[in-house]
């Protein structure tokens, strides 16, 4: 059984920056498991990495081609506009001269001649929208991207960025938890024919049904420093997933392909990013599907009754 064609590797970490414990040998095969599998869309980023690792390692995936693909049957998307500092804060620079010399630095690490979707990473306070979507829109001119594409930004913003630049794709975060309510940008999305690739469907591995009550991370994981991985939001969540276990038991699937098939029904979603750091990971996710009507309902009844009380 191939994988959903609507599943994205998001290869953010297995780039060994807020997980710990992933090696190079666990990331190149987890790609190859999800090339195996039949993935064909990878997410990767200039700053997923301290040193770029998310963008060589699928370079190295790419250029070994163990499972016989053309390059025109994959969607390989980038971002560009996010750094690190040598003391390794990560900050944002989107100025024009700035994303031209990442773009083509991620394009060098993978090996490639130019990405089909390159996304601006995130706004820059020091950069105006507009600036920073021209600088984009000449990389699209000179072929280092077939499309455009803009993440984690307001409606507003992402209007400012359109009316520059061609807008055909964003990113923004979407979970059976947090969204209840139809976030403003994916309503824009939709009315202005954008597509949308939603991230944080498994909350950073909470509704992934794997992580317990009295789960312990490890010393460098940075989940436990997140609001939802904390006090009473963690145990409303924890009373969710024990409703929704019962639930995917009675429809032969898991929490987790619950959660990403959710995310995928929401009207104007075209695809869910799906992390993973090692392969089994990849195997219980990457066959998700959108979830029907009834089973939608269903699970927003549970939501709401144990998380939006």
């Amino acid at each position: 059984m191939n994988a959903s064609p609507r599943i994205v590797l998001g290869l953010w970490p297995i780039a060994g920056v807020t997980t710990v414990g992933v090696t190079e040998y666990d990331a190149l095969a987890t790609i190859h498991t999800a090339l195996d599998c039949g993935v064909t869309a990878f997410d990767s980023a200039f700053s997923y990495g301290y040193q770029g690792e998310s963008d060589f390692y699928l370079g190295q995936c790419l250029a070994s081609n163990r499972v016989g693909l053309q390059r025109e049957q994959l969607t390989i998307m980038g971002k560009v506009g996010q750094r690190w500092t040598p003391s390794r804060q990560r900050y944002v620079d989107a100025s024009p001269e700035q994303l031209t010399a990442d773009a083509e630095l991620s394009l060098k690490r993978m090996g490639i001649d130019g990405f089909d979707v390159l996304y601006l990473h995130s706004p820059d306070s020091q950069v105006p929208v507009e600036r920073s979507a021209e600088a984009m829109f000449r990389l699209q001119q000179r072929g280092l991207c077939r499309q455009l594409g803009f993440c984690n930004a307001s409606m507003e913003q992402y209007q400012q960025f359109a009316q520059v630049a061609p807008l055909k794709a964003i990113q923004g975060p979407l979970n059976l938890v947090q969204g209840q309510q139809t976030p403003e940008w994916l309503n824009w999305a939709r009315h202005n024919q954008v597509q949308t690739f939603v991230f944080w469907t498994l909350m950073k591995g909470l509704l992934a049904g794997k992580i317990g009550r009295d789960h312990q991370f490890a010393e460098g994981d940075s989940r436990p420093g997140y609001e939802i991985f904390q006090g009473q939001q963690r145990e409303q969540v924890h009373q969710a997933i024990d409703r929704l276990e019962v639930l995917a038991a009675d429809h032969h699937t898991t929490v987790a392909k619950l959660s990403i098939g959710w995310a995928l029904a929401q009207d104007g979603v075209a695809g869910a990013l799906v992390g993973a750091r090692y392969p089994e990971q990849v195997l219980e996710t990457c066959h998700a599907t959108a979830l029907s009507d009834d089973l939608v309902a269903a699970v927003n009844a549970i939501v709401q009754q144990t998380c939006l009380q």
